[in-house]
């Protein structure tokens, strides 16, 4: 079942995932110039960036039909 949003909505969604798969991203980044302190950081913290990364391009892609459809 898929959740009643608006088109708003959905922009200002995709704009705080955007916001939280770059922090992730950098915090991916950020061990991995420290290594190998902290190597054992790297599957939780990669799992996680996968995670909000697979959350936001679905919710683009929902975003991209609602706009074809007119909002």
């Amino acid at each position: 079942m898929t959740e009643t949003i608006t088109l708003d909505e959905l922009k200002a969604r995709v704009k705080r995932l955007s916001s939280e798969a770059g922090r992730l991203k950098m915090d991916l980044h950020d061990l991995a110039e420290d290594l190998p302190n902290g190597w054992e950081k790297i599957m939780e913290v990669a799992q996680r960036t996968y995670q909000k990364y697979a959350e936001l391009m679905a919710a683009r892609q929902r975003l991209v039909k609602m706009e074809k459809a007119g909002g």
